[in-house]
């Protein structure tokens, strides 16, 4: 056989398939196990030239054995930093879940271009497997989130180790609508971005809202009340490092007097919501608070109307509009129906809607 000390024998290859081609396949699983032994024992201390002779032992070892014997080797092999690239692509092309599962969710010689591969060609089990991985890159998870399903989703939301695109989280939180078990998980996610978790928080309110006023019909505005006040708190306890430091950005920009509407609408083009929030509110005059209530409602009517109070031109409006739109990932808006609407819409009106909407949000529940 092989030893660490041994330079790759040019017949190795040939003696082992001689030694083999009139054997059972009982032997043939023995000297595969006796192979897999010696390399795992010593695999620190290979070279790359020791390696890829194990490679082509191996993968002629596995010709013709039985499934056990070759889950046996991807499961030895899955660990190893070092293992041979070949084999492992092999085992992880494997349709038999337990033979691919091992490498899939721990070998670290797999290739990005082959998990993808396998993510968009195999069953759900093998990107149950894929989705245990330490690392998930965003290319990978994307696949997951596409063709996975509620099971493969939720075990990619909740590991730490998968980087979320921006397109799969606006996939995964429109989902969590309707799948409060999702909602949870992706809520509990440290990197969430703010405007996704103010998305779930709102959309998690009204489903709750909806099923304690359908439950206790009598106790409707109490709940509502209840309810918003939860996504308040919710909200405030939700704000970053990063969205402290761009609320006091915009601050100091507006007590310095530099602050305008030129600047907000580069916060918007820049895609940059915690600034562009805050900027909004300076201008409009109303808590920053408020203007995060309005930038996360699906209607466009509130940020209209902060902008008229604030009395922004159309073309910084529709930037604002188009961040929103970017960000929530929903459907492209009629521009010229907005822009119609917005210029239509008068700045009293404008301050009279603004100056209910504060009385509605002080008044103390019944």
């Amino acid at each position: 056989m092989i030893s660490r000390s041994d330079k790759p024998s040019e017949n190795l290859l040939e003696e082992l398939q001689t030694a083999l081609s009139h054997g059972t396949v009982a032997r043939r699983v023995e000297t595969l196990r006796r192979v897999t032994d010696l390399f795992v024992n010593n695999a620190v201390d290979y070279s790359d030239e020791h390696t890829q002779v194990y490679d082509d032992v191996f993968q002629c070892l596995i010709d013709q054995i039985e499934t056990s014997a070759k889950a046996q080797l991807a499961d030895r092999l899955a660990p190893i930093a070092a293992a041979p690239p070949k084999i492992i692509r092999t085992l992880a092309l494997d349709e038999v879940i337990e033979v691919a599962g091992p490498v899939l969710s721990k070998s670290e010689r797999l290739d990005e271009a082959t998990l993808i591969e396998i993510a968009r060609s195999r069953g759900q089990a093998h990107l149950k497997a894929i989705s245990l991985r330490r690392v998930l890159s965003e290319a990978l998870t994307d696949v997951l989130v596409m063709r996975g399903n509620e099971d493969v989703v939720q075990s990619t939301v909740t590991n730490p180790g998968a980087q979320l695109s921006e397109g799969s989280l606006t996939d995964l939180v429109t989902r969590a609508e309707r799948d409060d078990d999702l909602a949870t998980c992706i809520g509990l996610r440290p990197d969430l971005p703010r405007h996704h978790y103010l998305k779930l928080v709102a959309k998690a309110s009204l489903s709750v809202r909806r099923k304690l006023e359908a439950a206790h019909p009598e106790l409707a505005d109490e709940v509502s009340s209840v309810v918003q006040e939860a996504a308040r708190r919710v909200r405030a306890a939700a704000t970053t490092r990063q969205t402290e430091m761009a609320r006091a950005l915009v601050k100091s920009l507006h007590e310095d007097g530099r602050l305008n509407e030129l600047q907000v609408t580069a916060f918007a083009e820049q895609g940059k919501f915690d600034e562009t929030n805050a900027g909004l509110a300076a201008l409009a005059g109303v808590p920053v608070e408020t203007a995060e209530n309005v930038m996360i409602e699906s209607r466009n009517e509130g940020v209209m109307i902060l902008a008229k109070v604030a009395g922004m031109q159309w073309s910084s409006v529709r930037a604002i509009i188009a961040m929103r739109e970017k960000l929530s990932g929903g459907s492209q808006m009629d521009m010229l129906t907005l822009r119609d609407t917005y210029e239509a819409l008068r700045s009293a009106t404008a301050q009279q809607v603004l100056r209910f909407h504060r009385m509605q949000s002080v008044t103390p529940a019944a």
